[in-house]
């Protein structure tokens, strides 16, 4: 079939991590910001127990978001490597 890019699990995985992590931070602090520290319960709060439209809330999606993208990128550079033959991990 054609050579396919491996992804490396890893280094996949530790940048979703951080973009997650810090996009779901920058985008509390951006409501924040606009709207005021509210505490709200929000959709997201029901997934990432503790979160919410807060400082505090920031700092808890913030560790929530990096360890989801940490899975969801180690999961999805996992399955795209087996699905394209180049299942070897670095």
């Amino acid at each position: 079939m054609g050579d396919h890019m491996k992804l490396n699990v890893k280094a996949l995985a530790f940048t979703t991590a951080i973009m997650w992590g810090l996009g779901l931070f920058c985008m509390t602090w951006w409501v924040i910001l606009f709207q005021g520290a509210t505490g709200d319960k929000t959709l997201i709060a029901y997934v990432y127990r503790g979160y919410s439209i807060s400082a505090l809330g920031s700092i808890i999606g913030l560790a929530w978001g990096f360890i989801d993208g940490l899975i969801g990128g180690a999961i999805f550079a996992w399955l795209y490597n087996l699905l394209t033959g180049s299942s070897r991990t670095s």
